[in-house]
């Protein structure tokens, strides 16, 4: 019955949505579910069904984006792997909740963590790019396999100026660095974050201080690397020391550099796919675990850039 409720959800909300994806009729008799309908559609609709159970036989809660994601991996044929989703826990949050990936594409970026010594996370907003590098940090840092972490991003501003901020230099370069921090409070609670960062285990900074540094046992994510210079990616890239590992994640169609500037990002995915010990590992909107909205947001860019594309 534990399974039947979580599967259905609150009001039937989630078998509702699998209704109307698949045009089915769901029906409920205790234990048992009966799916009616065309049978094709049947068919797909009881993969969908078996998906949600595999991931509520995992302890994961059933939201309606999941319903969404699930019913979306029915229709690509690729629900079977849904069994290695939500099988290892990342990180242990400040709060003990276990952070896991909740996508394919997660899982595959945060194996690409584990197993290579720089990994590239490509793709757009709300895909878990940063949240899920500072936790293999994090994780990294308690196993005690780094004795720092390092976060970094390049001081570009978003189309906004923001003139002279007040304060010493943390206090002007912290508004670049909050999606940092916020990730870091996350994980390991702001005292923690606090007593670290004093005695220099933990440092964030930007990117131009990184220059002529050598960065040993050390977990350095470079986020926002879009805004990055070719120039800039080379000096980060350079700076990694022995015993650590680099993250470098952004998104290629938010680039906030001049027109006549090329992004250090998109040049590295290229000159270094290749090259061993490197991975690079590309999100698309089905990653997005943000609000769904999110994902139709994306969609709609996508479509209207490939279109103005064609017509150019």
């Amino acid at each position: 019955m534990e399974h039947a409720l979580a599967l259905f959800g609150s009001f039937d909300g989630n078998i509702k949505i699998v209704e109307d994806a698949f045009s089915v009729t769901i029906v409920a008799r205790g234990t048992e579910v009966k799916i009616s309908g065309d049978p094709e559609n049947v068919y797909l609709a009881s993969k969908t069904v078996e998906g949600l159970l595999t991931l509520i036989d995992k302890g994961e809660a059933i939201t309606d984006q999941r319903v969404h994601y699930v019913i979306g991996l029915v229709r690509e044929g690729t629900s079977d792997q849904l069994s290695s989703l939500a099988s290892d826990v990342v990180c242990i949050t400040a709060k003990g909740k276990p952070l896991k990936a909740k996508t394919l594409g997660q899982k595959k970026y945060v194996d690409a963590m584990k197993n290579n010594t720089i990994t590239f996370g490509i793709g757009p907003a709300g895909t878990g790019k940063t949240y899920l590098a500072v936790a293999m940090a994090v994780r990294a840092f308690r196993a005690k396999e780094v004795n720092r972490i390092i976060l970094t991003r390049p001081a570009v501003e978003a189309g906004e100026k923001l003139g002279f901020l007040p304060g010493d230099l943390q206090n002007k370069v912290d508004p670049y660095l909050r999606p940092l921090y916020d990730a870091l409070f996350d994980m390991l609670g702001p005292e923690n974050f606090q007593r670290y960062q004093e005695k220099g285990n933990i440092e964030v900074a930007p990117l131009a201080y990184m220059r002529g540094r050598t960065l040993d046992d050390s977990f350095i994510i470079l986020d926002e690397a879009q805004n990055t210079t070719p120039e800039q990616m080379k000096m980060f890239l350079t700076r990694l020391g022995f015993n650590s590992k680099a993250v470098i994640t952004g998104d290629i169609t938010q680039i906030d550099l001049p027109d006549t500037k090329r992004s250090g990002l998109v040049e590295a995915s290229k000159v270094l796919k290749h090259v061993d010990d490197i991975s690079i590992v590309y999100f698309t909107e089905k990653d997005v675990v943000r609000h769904r909205l999110v994902q139709a947001i994306i969609k709609a860019y996508e479509k209207y850039y490939d279109e103005r594309r064609r017509r150019d």
